[in-house]
């Protein structure tokens, strides 16, 4: 495998994450049980998945702009509007 730029495979460990996270809530939500999730976790088939905003989705927190923050997110990450708006307003 030839070398990868740092930042390449940074991108690629969000991205990674970013769908782990996905699937995870998509099994949560179907009431589908994972074995490597640990008993007693916590985790509710409502609880959203463990997201991190982009540089984007912060800025226009940060200038308060909450609904455009809630559709970037939309777009970035695949929440519903319920999802995404619990998220922002947890930032």
């Amino acid at each position: 495998m030839p070398d990868r730029d740092p930042q390449e495979m940074q991108k690629l460990r969000e991205r990674v994450e970013c769908l782990e996270s996905r699937m995870d809530f998509l099994f949560r939500r179907m009431g589908i049980a994972q074995p490597a999730q640990a008993p007693g976790s916590g985790e509710s088939a409502d609880q959203p998945p463990r997201w991190k905003p982009s540089q984007l989705v912060v800025d226009l927190v940060r200038k308060g702009d909450k609904g455009g923050a809630i559709r970037a997110f939309m777009r970035e990450s695949g929440a519903d509007l319920k999802d995404a708006k619990e998220f922002i307003e947890k930032l």
